[in-house]
């Protein structure tokens, strides 16, 4: 398998310097060369097949060989060890419930099996491996579970001071061994523009490797096309695929969108995407103007989706070239306020499903699309709502059931650095430190 860079195609890289690298040189993405269709007889064996499987036949189909397909079938059995599990709230509407891995989120599937990979990639390397990443909210917490631990790597989690709800954080700086927590004085934006020019610093390379657990990295997105495609084998299951099927998918850094447009490629027959968006809205922006205006991220009750200049947006470029039309084609962007995410969280808890802020988004989407589209819609469940406690019981003004590996934390010592937003300050962090 081979990679390059999007802002150079002719700079060509394996799966493994791809993976370990995180960003090439040039500060662009890695994308796979190529994203074929997938065979007729996987789709044909699709009901069948469990994540499991289903994991280890798309890797087999990206990777081209470059592991062995008993290294690759135990990589992808160490991390998908929970369910993706589609969920009916309403006539043709869906929920694809991500949060029953260890950290409560959708990132533990991208987490644990960036993990599984870099520890199958860096076995007989003396030399320790770093792996720098920037969270919104979740993918802090499921980075910190998937590599917790792991021999011969040390994580540095890098979060926006006040803007992650206190369970995310707890999460995220509580479990000491081998993770780090930095809470950083300003945004996501700014959290993620630090790791990046971490990455580019020529001393910081000379002093230690680095690599990065964002969905900067391409082994971070590979995983999350695996549950499209187990959404759509229950939805055949269901005999729910008579009409065409959407997702909607509440969109921040856009890499779980990405990785549903890579399963379009690969063959699964998804009508089209739904952008959902809090007030963060440059990719809604741009398919309704073409132009693309990344713009400072402003705080929302949605918080893992506040990002003004979303990295994968690259990839999607990629995928299309200059071609709007076809961009618009296969997904269309709604935005949605506070108040309307919060109505959504109390229609639904009315109708016994709870929702978490993210989720709200995505479902509020995809009903309005509904109103003039007959079709399928499923929408992506990304965390367990008790991540949010505070928002979720204010909105709701009561109660709501903890699960007991989150409630086992609130009592526990957050542990973290506070790091102005200064690169300097950072760089002389990681050279005393790292």
């Amino acid at each position: 398998m081979q990679l390059y860079s999007t802002k150079n195609k002719n700079y060509k890289v394996s799966l493994q310097t791809a993976v370990m690298q995180g960003l090439p040189p040039d500060n662009g993405l890695y994308m796979p060369e190529h994203i074929a269709p997938l065979s007729a007889d996987f789709f044909k064996r699709l009901p069948e097949m469990d994540l499991p499987e289903i994991g280890f036949e798309i890797c087999k189909h990206l990777f081209e060989g470059c592991i062995p397909e008993a290294d690759l079938r135990d990589i992808v059995a160490k991390a998908m060890t929970f369910p993706a599990t589609i969920v009916p709230v309403q006539r043709d509407i869906y929920s694809l419930e991500l949060w029953h891995g260890p950290s409560l989120a959708f990132k533990d599937f991208g987490a644990r099996f960036m993990a599984a990979l870099m520890s199958y990639f860096n076995r007989g390397n003396d030399q320790k491996l770093t792996i720098l990443v920037a969270t919104s909210g979740d993918t802090g917490g499921a980075v910190a579970n998937g590599f917790y631990q792991t021999e011969g790597i040390e994580v540095v989690i890098l979060y926006p001071s006040g803007k992650v709800s206190n369970l995310q954080e707890k999460q995220l700086t509580t479990l000491g061994h081998n993770i780090r927590a930095l809470e950083v004085q300003g945004t996501f934006d700014d959290c993620q523009a630090l790791v990046k020019q971490a990455f580019l610093d020529a001393e910081l390379k000379k002093h230690a490797r680095f690599s990065s657990a964002n969905s900067i990295n391409i082994a971070r997105l590979i995983p999350q096309s695996f549950y499209y495609f187990e959404a759509y084998k229950q939805l055949q299951l269901a005999n729910k695929t008579n009409k065409d099927v959407v997702f909607a998918i509440p969109s921040g850094n856009f890499g779980n969108l990405t990785a549903g447009l890579f399963a379009k490629r690969m063959g699964l027959p998804i009508q089209r995407f739904i952008a959902a968006t809090n007030d963060n809205d440059v990719v809604p922006q741009y398919l309704q103007t073409g132009e693309y205006a990344p713009r400072p991220s402003v705080a929302t009750l949605s918080n893992a989706m506040d990002v003004g200049a979303p990295s994968n947006f690259a990839r999607m470029q990629d995928l299309y070239g200059s071609d709007w039309q076809s961009v618009r084609n296969d997904i269309i962007g709604y935005t949605l306020s506070d108040q309307a995410t919060s109505e959504a969280i109390v229609e639904m808890n009315r109708a016994g499903y709870l929702l978490d802020p993210h989720g709200a988004v995505a479902f509020s989407a995809l009903r309005q699309y509904q109103k003039n589209n007959d079709c399928t819609g499923v929408f992506l469940e990304t965390a367990h709502p008790a991540k949010f406690l505070d928002d979720v019981e204010r909105i709701l003004d009561s109660k709501i059931d903890i699960p007991a590996r989150l409630a086992a934390l609130q009592n526990k010592e957050k542990v973290a650095v506070l790091m102005p937003n200064n690169y300097q300050m950072f760089k002389s962090w990681l050279l005393i430190n790292v």
